[in-house]
């Protein structure tokens, strides 16, 4: 197995949004803001490679929205899916699989492309992994606190396509050496990739830990729907991974790829930061 991370830029949401009751001049230290509030995310995808399956986790936004949308999020950077495959040699069509951990719109827009008066897979030759509890949450009946988030456009043509494929909590199992773990404060049902590699286990965070600056525990998003539900998460997560010394794959961070965590006098808090690349 290799693993690749797969950059696609950079976008801005509001500070305050992002970390919900913390005050700006606490998360400010380490999350920097500009005049309008707003701060930098990544948008880090990761590449499974794993004998003929060849695995990407996320799509980032895409860009078949209009200007008035993305002129919202500020998106910069030079950095694409398709130039970031190409460094490594791969090209969209070569992607088997496709694990979508929940369907926001900077986790999903990518999945799907506009071509003419039509939407269709970006990655054609791709199976595209939900689970049953998040799809019906974000198509059935989206709530209204996450229902601009749960853009149609987006969604809607992964199942039209035919490649939609189900994952559930009763049989987790990717593949061997890759499980899904799910969390519920952020959204119904939100999967976390877990995956055995060089000896260590790598968690795929999402958005159960947006950036380095988010480990403590009540520095929770205001976006999160069960924001009660998401401490208790991470309380849980959190020793595990303190425990059993997991390494964290950031999607959000605009620095760090990943980290470990480890016990301090305030709490849990980082231990190391490091790029994917440094596990070798």
């Amino acid at each position: 197995m290799k693993l690749y991370s797969i950059d696609t830029g950079f976008f801005k949401l509001d500070g305050g949004a992002m970390f919900g009751v913390v005050p700006k001049s606490i998360w400010q230290k380490t999350n920097p803001a500009d005049s309008n509030n707003l701060c930098t995310w990544a948008t880090r995808l990761l590449l499974i490679e794993d004998g003929k399956r060849l695995t990407l986790v996320d799509t980032a936004l895409g860009d078949k929205q209009d200007a008035k949308f993305f002129g919202h999020y500020f998106l910069h950077g030079d950095d694409t899916i398709d130039n970031s495959l190409a460094k490594y040699g791969f090209h969209r069509d070569d992607i088997t699989d496709v694990i979508l951990t929940h369907l926001h719109f900077d986790h999903c827009g990518g999945a799907i492309l506009r071509e003419g008066e039509k939407l269709v897979p970006a990655f054609k030759n791709a199976r595209f992994w939900s689970n049953e509890k998040h799809w019906r949450w974000a198509t059935v009946d989206p709530n209204p606190r996450e229902k601009a988030s749960f853009l149609k456009e987006n969604i809607l043509p992964i199942q039209e396509s035919g490649q939609l494929h189900f994952i559930s909590e009763e049989q987790p199992q990717y593949d061997t050496e890759i499980q899904m773990r799910f969390a519920y404060g952020h959204t119904e049902a939100m999967m976390l990739p877990q995956i055995t590699y060089k000896d260590k286990t790598l968690l795929y965070m999402a958005d159960l830990l947006p950036s380095v600056g988010h480990i403590p525990l009540a520095y929770v998003m205001s976006y999160d729907v069960r924001p009660l539900v998401t401490m208790d998460e991470r309380k849980s997560y959190w020793q595990e991974i303190v425990d059993k010394e997991y390494i964290l794959f950031l999607e959000h961070d605009s620095v760090h790829e990943c980290c470990t965590l480890q016990h301090t006098e305030k709490g849990i808090r980082v231990k190391d930061t490091f790029k994917l690349a440094d596990l070798g």
